[in-house]
């Protein structure tokens, strides 16, 4: 009786193994999507050093970085006609690239900002609820910035760690320079000229390009992009960053920034 038991169990046994060798690779694993994550907001503000009104920008920034932290990125761009150019000094913010982001947003007044580059460039007064309506809706993909500087040749390397979230991104993904802490001059709200005055989150250059490169992901895709670029003598490393986004046609998927030399190596 116990000989006739042990073939029926190995029988059984023999029957759940081809059953499991028979069964498609689909089902055996059960998909999991990736957990949703936050978005991060670009906040792009058209300014020049010769606009009056352009620092009272400064404070709306600061307000909405109070709310929202480091989950906002402000980026200044310098262009039009009440720019300085750096061409021409060190003291001018104004670049090639950044006249070229200003002219390609239709040239508006000063101060204006595009937040996550939807819609048309909006006056001071809108940016806190453009940003809080942006800030609330999840983000298709993570992106995750390291860089490292080598002082002897003024390089940053920086590697963009992305994975996909939320169905398939297709777009751009665009790497910029900017740098805090720049003193140079600014023309204030009393029509006075602040020769000091402290400039922050200013663009410095675009290190892949004017308008970035061809990126795609799928969901669940995981992929790393490298880039390098060389520092202006003028730039200080410790008060420059990286800012990365991806956008398509309908605005910023994402967003996120690193310091070029982290605090904690300084």
């Amino acid at each position: 009786m116990r000989k006739f038991l042990y073939i029926y169990i190995i029988m059984c046994v023999g029957v759940l193994v081809a059953s499991c060798s028979d069964m498609d690779d689909n089902e055996r694993f059960t998909y999991v999507k990736p957990a949703p994550v936050a978005r991060c907001v670009l906040l792009e503000d058209y300014t020049g050093q010769l606009c009056v009104n352009c620092p009272n920008a400064v404070g709306v920034i600061d307000r909405i970085h109070e709310v929202y932290g480091d989950n906002v990125i402000a980026v200044g761009i310098h262009g039009g006609r009440l720019s300085l150019s750096s061409s021409l000094s060190d003291l001018g913010l104004a670049t090639p690239e950044s006249e070229e982001y200003y002219q390609s947003a239709g040239s508006p007044s000063q101060p204006s900002g595009r937040i996550n580059r939807k819609g048309t460039p909006s006056t001071i007064d809108f940016w806190q609820s453009l940003v809080t309506s942006e800030i609330e809706k999840t983000a298709p993909l993570s992106l995750n910035l390291a860089a490292g500087y080598d002082a002897g040749s003024r390089t940053v390397n920086v590697t963009v760690g992305a994975k996909g979230v939320d169905g398939n991104v297709s777009g751009k993904l665009q790497l910029w320079i900017v740098e805090d802490n720049i003193v140079a001059p600014q023309s204030q709200p009393d029509g006075s000229m602040k020769v000091d005055y402290v400039h922050n989150h200013v663009f410095r250059a675009a290190v892949n390009g004017t308008w970035g490169e061809s990126f795609s992901i799928a969901e669940g895709e995981e992929k790393n992009v490298t880039a390098s670029a060389a520092l202006k003598a003028n730039w200080k490393p410790e008060d420059c960053s990286i800012v990365a986004f991806v956008y398509n046609d309908n605005g910023v998927m994402q967003a996120a920034k690193v310091k070029i030399i982290n605090s904690n190596e300084e």
